[in-house]
């Protein structure tokens, strides 16, 4: 059964989240529960302890850029061959 819940967060964070959400085809409110229900499913001992994943970060910061340093044909192909090993 769901139950309806009030929270106050900073306009921008919204914002971020709302479009997050949307990107991954979730609402908001299941976001935000699915992110009680991992937080809650462990008993951290405090805050600390809490596993940030690399999505909520970006939520809270902004995008990430990856930065690569450009790799020719034949070491991507190297190097793929040898994951396969």
């Amino acid at each position: 059964m769901d139950a309806k819940l009030t929270l106050s967060f900073n306009e921008n964070a919204i914002e971020k989240a709302k479009k997050f959400a949307e990107k991954n085809n979730i609402s908001l409110s299941r976001l935000t529960e699915m992110l009680y229900e991992k937080m809650t499913s462990t008993n951290y001992k405090n805050l600390e302890e809490l596993p940030i994943s690399e999505w909520v970060t970006q939520l809270a910061e902004g995008e990430v850029e990856y930065k690569r340093k450009p790799i020719s044909k034949k070491a991507m192909k190297d190097e793929f061959f040898k994951s396969k090993k």
